[in-house]
């Protein structure tokens, strides 16, 4: 197990993205701490529907070792003290995973500005809290990573002004956090979902789910099992990785390519750059016309 004896920090561990990344990490060997406003999984209108074990409970029925820690990632108080049970309870920290966020409907015209603060709070400032009080404990790993649950709406907009801004935020967060940390050997990077099929969906109709579909070029939406890809979050959190550092990387159900900039290869995963603006590529130079597997 590559990730024996390392303990990570995960927020929004109970439900969708969070839970599976809480999972694959126990899978791996890590301690887990499960940071979340609530122990028990959210259940979704059109994904996760049905009732599951709390990812703590379902990581020790695997033979793993986590901890549930009730925490508003957003609150400064209660992440120091996230922080501090993982430590106690663990003896130290090595990865932190900040996943949490919500999204709140609505305009510039519609959202509330308390609305906007929340959104903001638990998308973009709680990832500020994180690293602040993570980072002194990181310093003492062999292997610190951070790794910072983005989304496409940071390029190209979408989910509302505060998700879009708050996630735009995120990917130079990580890009400023990867040049202070390098020097400590802690490795900082983004991911960039797009349509992960979870809760926090909810806030859609069926209409707007099936648009998602067409616009996606396979055409299907991305599943949590899909985002969890073993070879892409090794390379982010695992102690191999040492050239991999303030990048940012989109995935899920795809991402507007522009002209010039990397892409990845929807059949082999491998980065390429991309020759004309398109939806998350057809495939590299190598694949391109190759039947899926």
């Amino acid at each position: 197990m590559r990730l024996e004896d390392r303990v990570a920090i995960v927020t929004g561990g109970s439900s969708g993205i969070g839970r599976g990344i809480c999972l694959e990490l126990a899978r791996e060997g890590a301690k887990v701490v499960v940071a979340d406003l609530q122990e028990q999984p959210k259940i979704g209108k059109f994904h996760e529907t049905e009732a599951q074990a709390p990812t703590a409970a379902a990581i020790a029925a695997e033979g793993g070792e986590a901890l549930f820690v009730a925490t508003d990632v957003a609150d400064e108080a209660a992440v120091e003290n996230l922080v501090a049970r993982a430590v106690a309870g663990f003896g130290g920290l090595d990865i932190v995973v900040n996943n949490a966020g919500i999204i709140v409907p609505g305009d510039s015209q519609e959202l509330a500005v308390e609305a906007w603060d929340r959104v903001i709070g638990v998308n973009l400032r709680s990832i500020f809290l994180a690293t602040k009080f993570a980072v002194p404990h990181l310093r003492r790993s062999a292997a610190g990573r951070i790794v910072n649950i983005a989304s496409v709406h940071a390029f190209a907009g979408g989910g509302g002004p505060a998700y879009a801004s708050a996630k735009a935020g995120v990917v130079n967060l990580t890009r400023d956090a990867a040049v202070e940390l390098a020097a400590d050997n802690i490795t900082v990077n983004s991911i960039c979902p797009g349509y992960i099929e979870t809760p926090i969906q909810d806030y859609l109709n069926e209409e707007i789910i099936e648009e998602c579909k067409k616009v996606t070029p396979l055409p299907r939406l991305g599943a949590r099992r899909f985002f969890s890809l073993r070879t892409t979050r090794r390379g982010l959190r695992g102690r191999r990785c040492r050239w991999m550092e303030g990048g940012w990387r989109r995935s899920g159900s795809g991402a507007m390519t522009p002209q010039g900039e990397e892409a990845l290869c929807i059949r082999c995963w491998r980065p390429y750059r991309c020759t004309a603006g398109r939806m998350f590529s057809p495939g590299c130079g190598d694949c391109r016309g190759r039947p899926f597997c």
